[in-house]
C-alpha cells in the first residue's frame, strides 16, 4: 500500500506520516523544500518521540521523498499508483498542491480503485476546499470515478524542535485523527490511528473551538504577560483565568449546537489544559500566536464561536478579550502581525478595519462589540 503525503515538515513526519507508516503504508513525502527532501532521500529512517504520560520512541522507515517543484512527473507517477493522498501544508497552500493531485488522478489506470484524498489541516472542512481546487484543475468528467474526498479533524501538538534534531520529531503523546466515513461507502481503509465518524462537524468544531481557541488565547495573553512558552503561560493564574473563561464560552456553544454533554466538555477542557501545561513541550508563544489575521477570520477559532454566541444571546466576553490580546500581539518577523498592525494604523474608520480583519458585516450582532475593541487599540480610530 502506498500513501503520498504533501508536507514533510514536523507535523507531516511526526503525525500523519507516522500513523500511515504504523498502518503499513509506504509513505512518499512530497515537499518543495529542497534541503528537507534531500535529507529524507538520504535517510533510512527517523525517530518520532512522544512526551507526556506515555513516552515512546518509534522508528519510521520505508519512506521515500519527492521534490514536487523539481520533479513533478515523479510526483504524478507516485499519485497514479497510490491508494491514499494526505496533506499537512496549511489550508492556504492547498490551492498550490491541487494541480499536482489532479494530474496524478488523471494519470491513474482505467479501472483502478478510487484514490482517497484527505486534507489534514487545522481548518473546517479543509478537504472540501482541496476538492474544489482539484476540480478546477482536473481535465475530464470522470473525477468521481477516480477519486473520493473525505473531511478530517486532526489534533496533535508538535512544538518547535530542538536545534540539531534533524529529521527526528518530538510530539505530545495525545492525538486525534477523525475522518468522515460516508465517502468511503463502507470500504474504509484499515488505518488504526483513524477514528471513523458519521458526522465530522461536531468533532471539527470541538477541536477548533477548544484546542485551537485555547492555544491561541494562551499565546496572546501569555505574550502580553511576558511569558516565553505555552506551558509557562498557562501556569500563570491570570492567563489561566482568561483561557478557562474563553473555553467555558466555547463549551457552552458546543453543548447548545451539537448536544455534547456538559460533563463531557468539562473533561475535554481539563485534558486540553493539561496538554498545554506539558513542560516537555516548550512551545513558544510567538509560534502559537502567529498568523493572527487567519486566526481572527470570520469562521476561525475566535470570531467563529463568538459570532454564533452573539446570535444566540449567549456570553462571549472572554472571546472578545482574546481578540483584544491578539490586536496587541506584536512579535517581530510575522507578516500577518505586520499586516494587522498596518490595518490598525492606517484605517481611518474602525468599522472598515473590523470587516477587513474579521470578515464581520455591520449588520451582525457581534459587529459593534468587535468594532469597539478595535477602535480602542489606537487613539486615531473614531467611534
Amino acid at each position: 500500500m502506498r500513501a503520498v503525503h504533501f508536507g514533510a515538515g514536523n507535523i507531516g513526519r511526526g503525525f500523519v506520516g507516522l500513523l500511515l507508516h504504523e498502518a503499513g503504508y509506504e509513505v512518499v513525502f512530497s515537499d518543495v523544500a529542497a534541503e528537507l527532501v534531500e535529507q529524507l532521500q538520504e535517510a533510512d529512517s527517523y525517530q518520532v518521540r512522544t512526551v507526556g504520560q506515555h513516552a515512546t520512541s518509534t522508528t519510521v522507515d520505508g519512506f521515500r521523498a519527492v521534490n514536487s517543484a523539481q520533479d513533478p512527473q515523479a510526483l504524478t507517477d507516485e499519485i497514479a499508483s497510490a491508494e491514499l493522498v494526505t496533506t499537512a501544508v496549511g489550508a492556504p497552500i492547498l490551492r498550490f498542491v491541487a494541480p499536482a493531485i489532479a494530474a496524478g488522478i488523471a494519470a491513474r489506470p482505467v479501472g483502478a480503485p478510487r484514490l482517497a484524498v484527505l486534507a489534514c489541516e487545522n481548518a473546517i472542512n479543509a478537504t472540501d476546499l482541496l476538492e474544489q481546487e482539484i476540480r478546477s484543475a482536473y481535465q475530464g468528467d470522470d473525477l468521481e470515478e477516480r477519486a473520493l474526498f473525505a473531511n478530517t479533524a486532526v489534533d496533535r501538538i508538535v512544538p518547535v524542535q530542538a536545534e540539531g534534531a534533524g529529521l527526528d520529531v518530538t510530539v505530545e503523546d495525545f492525538y486525534e485523527w477523525a475522518v468522515e466515513r460516508g465517502p468511503f461507502e463502507g470500504h474504509e481503509p484499515d488505518i488504526p490511528g483513524i477514528t471513523w465518524v458519521d458526522a465530522l462537524g461536531p468533532y471539527i468544531e470541538r477541536k477548533l473551538f477548544t484546542v485551537n481557541t485555547g492555544h491561541a488565547t494562551t499565546a496572546w495573553h501569555g505574550w502580553a504577560a511576558g511569558h516565553a512558552t505555552i506551558a509557562d503561560s498557562i501556569t500563570d493564574p491570570a492567563v489561566a483565568r482568561e483561557v478557562e473563561a474563553a473555553l467555558a464560552e466555547t463549551s457552552a456553544l458546543l453543548v447548545a449546537e451539537h448536544g455534547f454533554a456538559e460533563e463531557e466538555m468539562a473533561a475535554y477542557r481539563t485534558k486540553v489544559l493539561g496538554r498545554f501545561a506539558n513542560t516537555a513541550l516548550p512551545d513558544p508563544v510567538e509560534r502559537v500566536g502567529r498568523s493572527p489575521l487567519r486566526k481572527l477570520s470570520r469562521e476561525d477559532r475566535i470570531i467563529g464561536p463568538a459570532a454564533v454566541l452573539a446570535e444566540r444571546n449567549m456570553g462571549h466576553d472572554a472571546l472578545l478579550s482574546s481578540l483584544s490580546a491578539a490586536l496587541v500581539f506584536t512579535p517581530e518577523g510575522d507578516e500577518e502581525v505586520e499586516r494587522l498592525q498596518q490595518i490598525l494604523r492606517s484605517s481611518s474608520d474602525a468599522g472598515i478595519a473590523t470587516t477587513e480583519i474579521t470578515g464581520l458585516e455591520p449588520a451582525h450582532p457581534l459587529f459593534p462589540e468587535v468594532r469597539a475593541r478595535i477602535a480602542g487599540v489606537y487613539s486615531g480610530h473614531t467611534e
